[in-house]
């Protein structure tokens, strides 16, 4: 039978949010229904609500949870009622040309629900990454749940986006080794997660630039090495400073903007490797010297999802985690009510809060 549960919704472009009776079928074909435990309040949401991503309104927001999963449907071997799960948003398909191609990271066909979850009058919603976790149970397809050793939901569930994004940023896009320089600019939890990453993997030189001083203090407890405050500071001259007058071996952009991105580009060193992984918006350009991009050599790469591969990460973080070795817990600011999500995006722009949690 069909469950009606509450969820959070936004239903037009810039409106407040607001909490709402969902409807969620039983699951169809290669799909799982979950109880949600835990999810984060990312930005991705905020220009969900913003009309930042498509116009294909009333959205269901929330995407970074973890939860217990409920009940499957036809087919569905991977997991199965009571399994602890990530949920994620790259449910590799496994056939297209990336799969087929050994690099499933890079899947062109990940899969969601086939069915609709919907307001009680019919009016079918858009989940948020194809998973809509603001709710009390939502439906994914089956790919998209990833069984991990049980932990608390509040801080394992951040894996399901923004912390996967910043860690995989430095060890699979950056390929940040033992010994290596890296600078990581923007220090929210994107860019935290990024200089944990690169403090686990070995990098005995992690230089965190940001504007805010209370964001680099933070970044200290992840792994910081140094801070650079680019609002007093020029970052690329502190940042070569930093490494010999070279440069770092691998600069992560966590903001997304060209002026950022471009001192990334020249606080690398000569063969250096940049790693994009802020989201930039649509209407954005950048303009280097083509004699610079050819002179500098090294790679220029963006990050998708910290080039995750979910089953393989994401159990290998918990841990992490769950060993004392990677501090999930320090990414949760607070955790709030489902009820409180408006609020929560009005922290954000602050800068108060490195993630607010939604505990159902």
């Amino acid at each position: 039978m069909p469950q009606t549960v509450k969820g959070v919704i936004a239903r037009s472009k810039g409106a407040d949010v607001e909490l709402v009776d969902i409807v969620v079928p039983d699951p169809g074909p290669g799909e799982a229904v979950v109880a949600v435990q835990a999810c984060g309040v990312c930005h991705t949401d905020l220009h969900y609500r913003e009309g930042g991503i498509n116009d294909e309104f009333p959205f269901l927001l929330g995407h970074e949870a973890a939860g217990v999963v409920e009940a499957v449907g036809e087919g569905v071997t991977d997991v199965a009622p009571g399994d602890f799960v990530i949920l994620n948003w790259r449910a590799v398909c496994g056939q297209c040309r990336a799969c087929a191609k050994g690099q499933p990271w890079y899947c062109f066909a990940t899969h969601n629900a086939t069915q609709k979850m919907t307001l009680t009058d019919g009016t079918e919603l858009t989940p948020a990454l194809g998973i809509g976790a603001f709710a009390e149970k939502t439906l994914v397809a089956a790919g998209q749940c990833t069984t991990v050793p049980e932990a608390d939901a509040a801080a394992v569930g951040l894996l399901g986006c923004g912390v996967m994004a910043g860690f995989g940023a430095a060890v699979n896009t950056g390929n940040v080794r033992r010994g290596d320089s890296v600078a990581v600019i923007g220090c929210g939890g994107v860019g935290d997660a990024a200089i944990a990453g690169a403090s686990i993997a070995g990098a005995t030189t992690v230089i965190a630039v940001d504007v805010d001083d209370r964001k680099l203090e933070k970044a200290r407890h992840f792994g910081a090495t140094h801070t650079v405050n680019s609002r007093e500071t020029d970052p690329v001259e502190a940042i070569r400073e930093l490494t010999g007058g070279n440069g770092a071996d691998v600069v992560i952009e966590a903001v997304g903007r060209p002026e950022t991105y471009e001192q990334a580009f020249y606080a690398r060193d000569l063969a250096g490797t940049v790693v994009l992984v802020g989201v930039p918006t649509p209407d954005m350009q950048l303009t280097l010297p083509l004699i610079d991009v050819f002179g500098r050599g090294g790679a220029l790469k963006s990050s998708w999802y910290g080039d995750c591969l979910p089953s393989r990460d994401f159990p290998m973080l918990v841990d992490l985690y769950r060993q004392g070795r990677f501090d999930l817990d320090a990414f949760v600011t607070e955790r709030i009510g489902i009820g409180d999500v408006e609020a929560a995006f009005e922290k954000m722009h602050g800068g108060d809060v490195l993630r607010s949690v939604v505990v159902l």
